[in-house]
């Protein structure tokens, strides 16, 4: 008896902080949707105002379709992409997939602000590799901006997210059905299209789904391939209601912040249903067949090689190499020479400005200190829905995927009017703490699923032994259960650090004088035009991003299966 109080004590306790967390910010995003002013004016009224004035906006709708077509042309460009990508490195015996594996995931755990600035100053109109198609063709035979840039570049980077599902399903196919359409004459590709492909049709419309959801909070790219040719989709739009205004329009922001809601939301289940359904398609059975991969030719070799590195050239070489290049030179344009500009000063800069030298500092803090503060979060969240066969357990996967709904600009706009609204939590507004809460809820969903594929690994009977040794639920986790997956809490804190450190929208409205984080800046410097020290911000957070990567790496994290 006393153990099984002390389990629901734990779990009521877990799961009351967990909604506390995860449904204030979104009951005030409600509640300030349907106010005629912001929260805090006495002068507000109830009402649907807020509503009447977004649906009444023409830019409103014409923000709303091009997300939709964003959305559209993404899936468009990643799905296709991804799959093929999947298939060459787990199904065949491409040359180099195991050096290709990890490239491959680069653009998914680098910020969309620096991917966006990569692709300005490498392919912009004049970036280092449009001059010397200007040289060559006598024009820059490209335009990067507007609608047709964000959504091929969106599909381009987002081919990793489809890559990460489609190459674990591919993984559990046995290779004899593969074997028995090569006999009959397939070649490599009618195999891909008529038998694995189709195997891995709930993981490819999990993928999908995934990235109608990435292209509807999609921030960072839109703000800087689509501002400048004047294409707005949803989120940009919020972050602009204020400038155009004049005025602080929380109720506006907030309606629209409900409908991404309306939106989003639906789409997270749906994903969540066809996981839970994602096992009929297996076809690994209990002998365990070896898996044989396909031959490629010399020609086919070649031909797959070329395509990978076409995309890996798009996705990653251009807009790294392009930060990498303008952060080291002081000037940059037609007829410059930049090996006669080379310099250090936009990294000495970066130490003269407080706020830009805080920012590395907070950063780092805010990534190896709270992904660890983080990770013992959704521990103890996992640990409250670990093997709970209650009425309520599945409260927990509801509130967990709420977050995944919301953009990060919205989560960190809701926990701003959250320390404003609740007087006990003002004094936290201008501290890291602010950011770190923020940043937590944003990756629960991605730190509680690790956790919990790790804890469903542990063999009952082991926890079962140590009950039947008088040991209570608690010393049972800690002494059995907590132990045995600490290699997959590590593994989760390195994953966690990466998340942090490439997460850059949540900090735009929670960010103050003393708290400023990397990415946050670098959106904030993005009007100014300092392209100098924003390219050194973005050299800098490529390098601890990557750096996060390899240490990931090193700790034996499988973050592709």
């Amino acid at each position: 008896m006393a153990r099984a109080t002390e389990a629901i004590i734990f779990r009521g306790t877990v799961v009351a902080a967990l909604a506390a967390a995860v449904l204030a910010p979104v009951g005030l995003i409600i509640y300030q949707s349907f106010l005629s002013g912001p929260f805090f004016d006495p002068t507000a009224t109830v009402g649907w105002d807020a509503f009447g004035f977004i649906f009444t906006d023409p830019d409103f709708y014409s923000a709303f379709g091009v997300t939709v077509i964003f959305a559209i042309g993404v899936v468009a460009i990643a799905v296709p992409l991804g799959a093929a990508l999947a298939f060459l490195l787990t199904r065949t015996d491409l040359i180099g997939r195991k050096i290709l594996e990890p490239l491959a995931l680069v653009p998914m755990f680098l910020s969309a602000i620096v991917l966006g600035f990569g692709y300005t100053v490498s392919l912009g109109p004049s970036g280092l590799v449009s001059l010397g198609a200007e040289r060559i063709f006598g024009f820059v035979p490209w335009n990067i901006y507007g609608l047709g840039g964000l959504i091929l570049f969106g599909g381009l980077t987002h081919v990793p997210h489809v890559y990460l599902y489609a190459s674990a399903a591919m993984r559990n196919i046995a290779s004899d059905m593969e074997e028995a359409a090569r006999t009959t004459g397939a070649g490599i590709w009618q195999v891909a299209w008529h038998v694995t492909w189709p195997l891995t049709f709930p993981a490819l419309i999990f993928a999908s789904m995934l990235n109608v959801l990435l292209a509807f909070e999609s921030f960072g790219l839109p703000l800087i391939l689509g501002d400048p040719a004047g294409t707005v989709v949803l989120t940009t739009y919020i972050y602009k209601l204020t400038a155009l205004l004049g005025v602080p329009s929380y109720q506006l922001m907030a309606a629209v912040a409900v409908v991404l809601l309306a939106l989003t939301f639906p789409l997270v289940f749906i994903q969540r249903r066809l996981l839970a359904q994602s096992r009929r398609y297996v076809t690994v059975g209990g002998k365990g067949a070896r898996a044989t991969r396909i031959h490629l030719g010399p020609t086919m070799q070649c031909v797959a090689l070329a395509g990978v590195a076409l995309w890996l050239l798009l996705a990653v070489v251009f807009p790294i190499g392009g930060i990498v290049v303008r952060a080291f030179v002081s000037a940059w344009g037609r007829g410059i020479n930049i090996f006669e500009h080379l310099t250090l000063d936009n990294f000495r800069q970066l130490l003269i400005v407080p706020a830009l030298a805080r920012s590395l500092t907070n950063t780092v803090i805010l990534a190896v200190v709270g992904g660890a503060i983080a990770v013992g979060a959704y521990l103890l969240v996992a640990l409250a829905g670990h093997r709970w066969r209650g009425r309520f357990s599945s409260a927990i996967d509801y509130l967990v995927l709420l977050p995944k709904a919301l953009p990060g600009l919205v989560v960190g706009l809701s926990f701003f009017w959250v320390f404003l609204f609740v007087p006990a939590l003002q004094p936290l507004r201008p501290t890291l703490i602010s950011l770190l809460i923020a940043y937590t809820i944003v990756g629960l969903s991605y730190g509680f699923r690790m956790i919990q594929a790790n804890l469903l690994q542990v063999s009952p009977d082991l926890e079962e032994a140590a009950r039947t040794a008088g040991a209570t639920t608690g010393q049972t986790w800690r002494s059995v259960v907590v132990p045995i997956i600490r290699p997959g809490l590590i593994g989760a804190w390195t994953m966690m650090i990466i998340v942090f450190l490439r997460e850059y929208a949540t900090g735009v409205y929670l960010m103050t004088n003393g708290t400023e984080v990397l990415g946050s800046m670098i959106v904030s410097m993005i009007a100014g035009g300092s392209v100098d020290m924003i390219a050194a911000l973005s050299f800098i957070s490529i390098v601890f991003t990557l750096g996060g990567f390899v240490l990931a790496l090193r700790l034996g994290v499988r973050v592709n299966e």
